[in-house]
């Protein structure tokens, strides 16, 4: 305690540096804490959503006095959930989360966001039929933009209805992201952000390093113990990050109760669901410290055991090697799997690969880190043998003096950029599973549940390229075995924006369909005719002529089974067919597909949608994986850019005396800015380089492993190399002004 009460008298009697170095490390601790609780959140707030969902799913039970009926259809590119509750019988009936009673016949229970819709578009009245006499609660609700509807109803509207035992299910039910996906997810965050922030804390912990190093060898000879040395450089540490992290704590409550309200794209979460929990807050207000004390002991333990060549600036030993061995495996292994690829055998699958690439990604990863300082060490070491330049000789000379140095500095954007590859692996991935292969994706909507102006809204909405008609040939009875066909109404222009290729089109002329990678309607043979019913009960023939056109249909598609293509002028105007689906087409991009099922809920909010072979879901799923990766890397972001920050605004502060000695000597101020820029400059350009590449073997190794189509990522190597180029553009012009050519004979030292 004694040892402790000496090193905060000692640092608040060091004058203003020693305290506004003191702030400024209990500054970076707490930004640090603030996205360590930010990462440790996240989880927790998907964990919530999840087990609200659960705790309000109805189950079925025996001797129940209800029935329900639930359905699950997309209300834009979101999904709405209904339950439909009928009383079969008196009695008490189970209630689920957030609702007092359960509504009665011709009653409703909404959620928030459902009743705004409700409110704001009379036309969606049809979604929730019946009279809305309450709002659910956020105890049964996933989050604040959850759609979701109790509606009462009578057991003879249901079809298909179960009995009601009771809410609440004993397993994880509708997952806002699911198990494997989340693994991944949690991998991820902890390589772009908690790996960068561990380098962020050490990097705070050894704030004026060389400055305090001296302070604690002068105790040392003035007959201070070992251990009391050290316990009076843990001390400040110490007491600096817990500091920090009480206000990083309190600032990510701030900024939690802000951003809930906000939300990121895809979710939205309540203030509780972000709050940390205990767990949380014993790992910050702990781990924080903890981590300070440990680099403490590290870096004050030269000082503590050899002060006279810590005052006298004794040789420095050299980088150790040995974490940079961690490469050999690390590289060997995902440039296996990528020369694998290469030679045309797919490597993906078993479970090996589960194991052996995510470790080989972390080894990776400690080998970027602790193989940077050797690295630098030598090649500092090379070129200033090899130059004539009095700059750069002076640059590399200091680098390979001190090249522990450059592992503070750039270690942090090395991670970011090394994560950003793995993020990039990742959506791409889940890209692949989630939506579809093919460029074109459909919406299929009933046409008779659409009037003319509706449709012809749906045609204009920004995205879709074309539309048809896909229209079934009418029989007296679904029982009697008569020939069927399906038509396609649609111009030779629209069906080629549908299909992948067309041959043989002719416009205002029926056609008879054929495509070779799908088997054709033995019905549909030349001259056999088939009736369509219209609307106003016509029935109109068409004739399978002999003619045909060839297209090659993308799968699965709602052109896939057709035979026989009629054009639009054959159609009486103003007539609509009785069994026809109306078709959009636009890309398959997922921003596409979002922005079309958003329009189409504003036209037509009451008519079931269709996104021709892709589950809502799981563009929800993407959506929300494609935010918490943008978050991760805004925080990795925020994380590198501080570090590298307060390491090289240490550095210039702690090298003021060498600053002042080249002065003296005659060393020009450009001659000192281009030291300090390629002192910068070099172990950035080594561990970037390092970090883009070996990025981009472990991104390569994740798609092949995964056994998706894609398994090199080359539209994502230019962006990650113009980052890279970026970052080394704004460090060096941020070195600049590091350099200060005062000639202070106080920053010079005398022994």
């Amino acid at each position: 305690m004694n040892a402790f009460v000496l090193g905060m008298r000692l640092l608040w009697g060091s004058g203003r540096r020693a305290r506004a170095r003191f702030l400024l490390m209990a500054l970076g601790s707490a930004l640090g804490v603030s996205c360590l609780a930010a990462a440790l959140t996240i989880p927790a707030i998907i964990a919530a959503n999840d087990a609200r969902v659960t705790h309000r799913s109805a189950e079925t039970g025996e001797h129940t006095n209800a029935v329900f009926q639930e359905f699950l259809d997309p209300y834009g590119s979101r999904p709405l959930r209904r339950i439909f509750i009928a009383r079969t019988g008196p009695g008490p009936l189970p209630v689920p989360p957030g609702v007092k009673e359960l509504p009665r016949a011709g009653e409703a229970i909404v959620s928030p966001k459902l009743g705004e819709i409700l409110a704001a578009n009379p036309r969606a009245a049809g979604l929730v039929p019946g009279r809305v006499t309450g709002t659910i609660a956020p105890a049964g609700l996933g989050g604040p933009d959850d759609l979701y509807a109790y509606i009462g109803t009578r057991p003879g509207e249901l079809t298909g209805a179960a009995p009601l035992g009771h809410f609440g299910a004993p397993y994880t039910q509708h997952e806002l992201l699911e198990p494997s996906t989340l693994d991944i997810l949690r991998f991820t965050i902890g390589c772009i952000v908690l790996l960068p922030l561990v380098i962020f804390l050490s990097v705070c912990a050894r704030l004026s390093g060389e400055s305090r190093a001296r302070r604690l060898a002068a105790l040392r000879l003035v007959g201070l113990s070992v251990k009391d040395t050290l316990r009076v450089n843990a001390g400040e540490s110490v007491v600096a990050a817990f500091v920090g992290a009480v206000v990083g704590l309190v600032g990510y409550l701030g900024v939690n109760e802000v951003m809930a309200r906000v939300g990121i794209p895809g979710l939205r979460w309540f203030p509780a669901d972000g709050r940390p929990e205990t767990t949380t807050v014993v790992v910050c207000l702990l781990g924080c410290p903890a981590l300070a004390w440990i680099v403490g002991q590290f870096s004050a333990r030269r000082a503590a055991q050899s002060p006279i060549s810590v005052r006298r600036t004794g040789e420095s030993k050299p980088p150790r090697k040995y974490g940079a061995f961690l490469l050999i495996p690390g590289i060997g292994i995902i440039g296996g799997y990528c020369l694998l690829s290469a030679m045309g055998r797919d490597p993906s699958g078993g479970s090996a690969s589960a194991v052996l690439v995510p470790g080989a990604v972390l080894m990776t990863g400690a080998g970027l880190v602790f193989g940077l300082a050797p690295i630098t060490a030598w090649l500092s070491r090379r070129l200033a043998a090899v130059s004539r330049s009095l700059p750069l000789s002076l640059a590399m000379r200091r680098t390979e003096v001190d090249p522990g140095s450059a592992l503070r500095v750039v270690t942090g954007l090395v991670l970011l950029v090394f994560g950003a590859s793995l993020a990039q692996g990742v959506l791409i991935e889940l890209d692949q599973v989630s939506r579809r292969t093919a460029p074109v994706q459909e919406y299929s909507l009933p046409e008779t549940e659409l009037s003319a102006q509706q449709r012809t809204r749906l045609t204009r909405l920004s995205g879709v390229r074309a539309h048809g008609l896909v229209v079934d040939s009418w029989v007296a009875s679904i029982e009697d075995r008569l020939p069927r066909a399906q038509g396609i109404v649609a111009t030779c222009a629209q069906l080629a924006a549908f299909t992948g290729a067309t041959h043989g089109c002719v416009d205002n002329k029926v056609l008879r369909i054929e495509d070779p990678a799908f088997l054709s309607n033995e019905d549909a043979r030349p001259g056999s005719s088939f009736p369509f019913l219209l609307g106003n009960g016509r029935k109109m023939t068409v004739s399978v002529p002999q003619e045909t056109v060839v297209i090659r249909a993308y799968d699965p598609s709602e052109f896939v089974g057709p035979s026989l293509l009629i054009p639009p002028s054959l159609v009486p105007r103003g007539t609509q067919f009785t069994d026809a689906r109306f078709v959009l087409a636009s890309s398959s991009d997922p921003a596409t597909v979002r922005s079309v099922l958003d329009g189409i809920g504003a036209v037509a909010p009451t008519v079931s949608v269709e996104p021709v072979g892709i589950v809502i879901g799981s563009l929800v799923q993407l959506t929300v994986i494609r935010s918490l990766l943008v978050v991760g890397m805004v925080l990795g972001l925020v994380i590198g850019v501080a570090a590298f920050v307060v390491s090289v605004a240490d550095r210039a502060l702690e090298r003021r005396g060498q600053v002042t000695a080249l002065a003296l000597l005659g060393a020009g101020a450009g001659t000192l800015r281009v030291v300090q820029v390629v002192q910068v400059l070099l172990p950035l350009v080594v561990g970037l380089g390092a970090a883009v590449v070996a990025g981009w073997l472990a991104e390569s190794s994740y798609l092949i492993t995964g056994g998706g189509e894609v398994h090199w990522d080359w539209e994502g190597l230019p962006l990650l190399v113009v980052c890279a180029l970026g970052v080394m553009l704004a460090a060096a012009v941020a070195s600049v002004p590091m350099v200060r050519r005062h000639i202070d004979p106080e920053h010079i030292r005398r022994d």
